[in-house]
């Protein structure tokens, strides 16, 4: 079992460095501001790099070219490993936090989930909420993506980890002839509108820091503010719109971003078959419980509804995780629909979590195709996507997910029930953190925070957490004794 760790030993100890290269941002925020962090970093920082350094220095005698196992255990153990050494800032400089906390809320950063055990954000230091964002941001596309664009320097190629890594949908698409290309060129769009997001957020009133935080989170699809009230603490209507298209630009695949930044031309984003059917979900719902609160007189007026159900509609369904409002207060099939929104309405390649919207319509046409051939038994019916035939190897793996999506959260779900919690509170914070979305409904609501939970409670959540970012397979696969064997 150990020898299979020893080839991959030498890319984990690279990735781990660059890791504790990126605290240099907010150590560099720290020591500019003297906001008494200082130290946490410099320890943090220390420690992180250092490992990561002997890591590859003790692993370099077994480098060769990774296969496909090394690849998906090297996803696993990366995402496994990374929220520890993120956790190091936060328990230096809060050492009241507990190792499950700290963990916790290091994970929902890398994960983008936005989950918080963490209260009183607008008295933290400065640097401590930049880094907190800074993990939606390295977290968002991806940590793998940025390493594969520096692994051809040692000689190791990116392919295998690619694969694990990135949604279903992309597994088999190129988009340059070589993995290295495909990630700058993946974080050359995440860059750009990265900057675009700040500059907009900027103009519209924000100070330039709490612009750069909203817009790592933003891009990331996480969720963490600089402030409890989150995006309400703005009570800015042009700022909501802002954030609001740039959290649906996310919400999209990057590589159709790419595609039109590279080709030059929107059509590309016409023959995206996903496109469509994810901005119309989430559109008509913000319009749906719009009309919703207004006729149960939530809102006095038609114009205040739809502000605040299109913006939390589009937050939820995006698992952005902002909120202006408490719309746990709203009527309990509003918090429901939102909870069922976050589960498939990103695309796959998005920075979003859920089974993505590819996945639902394929889901959606094996049903209708099934009625179909209950009326013409001997039909030979295809299934389409676009212009291209669906194999049906693809329809039965997007099934297998489903189940296993299904029974995952249904199993952790009574694990938090077992433990006390309603069953509301359960329910929403498991769905809420496979789907990587932040906020759930009951006690952990979008006004309140994880801190209500117990050491145990947060393990699970945790762990549901990198299951939804590893999108199930690739983590249950490397707890399976097959895996192990040669």
């Amino acid at each position: 079992m150990l020898r299979r760790l020893f080839p991959i030993l030498h890319v984990l100890g690279m990735i781990v460095l660059v890791f504790g290269l990126s605290m240099l941002v907010p150590l560099l925020l720290s020591e500019l501001t003297r906001d008494g962090a200082e130290r946490a970093y410099d320890e943090a920082a220390l420690i992180t790099i250092g490992s990561g350094l002997l890591l590859f220095l003790v692993g370099r005698y077994w480098r060769r070219e990774l296969k496909t196992r090394d690849g998906i255990l090297l996803v696993v153990l990366t995402w496994t490993l990374l929220p520890a050494f993120a956790a190091l800032p936060l328990l230096i400089y809060m050492p009241e936090l507990s190792l499950a906390d700290a963990y916790f809320e290091a994970m929902s950063g890398l994960t983008a989930t936005g989950a918080t055990v963490l209260s009183g954000l607008d008295e933290l230091p400065d640097s401590i909420n930049l880094w907190r964002a800074q993990l939606h941001w390295i977290g968002g596309l991806g940590v793998i993506v940025l390493v594969t664009a520096v692994l051809p320097l040692l000689g190791v190629g990116g392919r295998q980890m690619f694969k694990a890594e990135t949604p279903t949908p992309m597994k088999d698409q190129k988009l340059t002839p070589r993995m290295a290309e495909t990630a700058k060129g993946l974080w050359a769009v995440y860059v750009i509108l990265t900057a675009a997001c700040i500059l907009v957020l900027w103009v519209l009133g924000m100070s330039f820091f709490d612009a750069v935080v909203h817009a790592f989170s933003i891009l990331g699809l996480g969720g963490f503010s600089s402030h409890d009230a989150s995006l309400g603490y703005f009570d800015s209507l042009p700022l909501e719109i802002a954030v609001g298209i740039f959290a649906l630009i996310a919400g999209i695949n990057f590589a159709t971003h790419f595609a039109v930044l590279r080709g030059r031309r929107l059509n590309f984003y016409r023959h995206d078959p996903e496109i469509r059917w994810f901005l119309g979900f989430v559109l008509a719902s913000g319009v749906i419980l719009a009309l919703l609160l207004w006729q149960r007189d939530i809102f006095l007026d038609f114009p205040s509804a739809l502000r605040y159900a299109l913006f939390n509609t589009i937050s939820v369904a995006t698992t952005l995780g902002f909120s202006t409002t408490d719309y746990g207060h709203w009527p309990f099939f509003a918090g429901l629909w939102l909870m069922f929104l976050c589960s498939f309405s990103t695309s796959a390649g998005s920075t979003g979590g859920g089974i993505k919207m590819m996945r639902a319509i394929l889901l959606y046409k094996q049903v209708y195709r099934e009625l179909q051939k209950l009326i013409h038994p001997h039909a030979q019916i295809p299934l389409r996507l676009g212009d291209s035939v669906v194999p049906n190897k693809i329809v039965y793996a997007v099934l297998a997910f489903l189940f296993i999506y299904v029974a995952s959260i249904v199993s952790l779900s009574f694990v938090l029930s077992f433990t006390g919690l309603d069953v509301l509170t359960s329910f929403s914070a498991i769905v809420a953190c496979i789907n990587n979305t932040g906020p759930g409904l009951g006690e952990v609501g979008p006004a309140h925070t994880y801190a209500v939970l117990n050491d145990f409670q947060t393990t699970v959540c945790t762990f549901a957490m990198l299951l939804g970012r590893l999108e199930l397979f690739t983590l249950l696969v490397v707890l399976t004794p097959a895996f192990w064997r040669r």
